[in-house]
């Protein structure tokens, strides 16, 4: 017979693609927690299915976490939860971060079982810095309010890490590279499943490729931090000043080119007015 878990809360890291990745410390915990509070109970049963075991599960996510969190807390003080997303380590991106709050003001005690979480997954795999990073979840959806969060981010000395849709990437991708310049990027999806796939290459190339082609599954976006593009050519930039020039006057179409190449402002000024009078 199996030791009974100590009462708590345990947050319990599952796989994000191959299930094999699933720990045998985290098989093991979800084999002896007395309920399951799970994001989605579909997934989770495909989980218990896989290492053969079958447990009580409590749907946990931002629609009813109110409402179901004081009775997990209830049922903490004399019984193992243990609390899983659908994919990945839960409170990334998922709701869980008041769980642990409310357990801890009521002297629950609070273990992790760490594993697989796609940010870290794609940043190994991107190529670009990793002393410094910040994960930023999702976008905004509506193209003002990813404006806006894009420009708060845009002078942080970090790479940035995003999580996105495919019928999204394209937008996504283009509101970055307006917002953030001429920076190395990657995009990774459907990591550590059959069809992962890691494509890299500047902010406006990674655009191009999927403006007209969204992919499937899900993604990781990783752009390097400010200050780590690669130098523009000078023949690069002043074809991006001509471009510019053909649908803005001198003024804005400078300031466009140097937020997007990281150029001198001023001097870009002078290049447009050269161009407009030779045209």
């Amino acid at each position: 017979m199996q030791e009974k878990l100590k009462p708590g809360l345990y947050i319990v890291a599952t796989p994000i693609g191959n299930l094999s990745d699933l720990s045998p410390r985290a098989a093991d915990i979800l084999a002896r927690a007395d309920v399951l509070a799970v994001e989605d109970s579909r997934v989770t049963a495909k989980l218990l299915h896989h290492i053969g075991v079958r447990r009580p599960m409590v749907p946990y996510h931002d629609h009813n976490a109110d409402r179901v969190r004081p009775d997990l807390i209830a049922r903490m003080a004399g019984e193992a939860v243990a609390l899983v997303s659908d994919a990945g380590t839960p409170l990334i991106s998922d709701p869980g971060y008041k769980l642990v709050r409310d357990a801890r003001a009521a002297g629950v005690a609070v273990t992790t079982i760490p594993g697989p979480s796609a940010a870290v997954a794609a940043l190994t795999l991107a190529g670009l810095p990793t002393d410094r990073f910040l994960f930023a979840g999702f976008l905004p959806n509506k193209a003002k309010a990813r404006a806006d969060a894009i420009a708060e981010l845009a002078s942080i000395r970090a790479t940035l890490v995003f999580y996105e849709s495919g019928p999204r990437l394209g937008a996504a991708l283009q509101a970055l590279a307006e917002g953030l310049g001429l920076r190395e990027a990657a995009v990774a999806r459907e990591i550590s499943k059959a069809f992962e796939e890691t494509v890299t290459g500047t902010l406006d190339e990674l655009a191009g490729r999927y403006a007209e082609a969204p992919p499937k599954g899900e993604i990781v976006i990783v752009v390097a931090p400010a200050g780590e593009a690669p130098p523009a050519a000078a023949d690069d930039i002043e074809a991006a000043l001509r471009d510019a020039l053909k649908r803005l006057p001198p003024a804005k179409a400078a300031g466009e080119v140097a937020k997007a190449f990281g150029a001198d402002r001023k001097a870009l000024y002078a290049q447009a007015m050269a161009l407009k009078s030779d045209a």
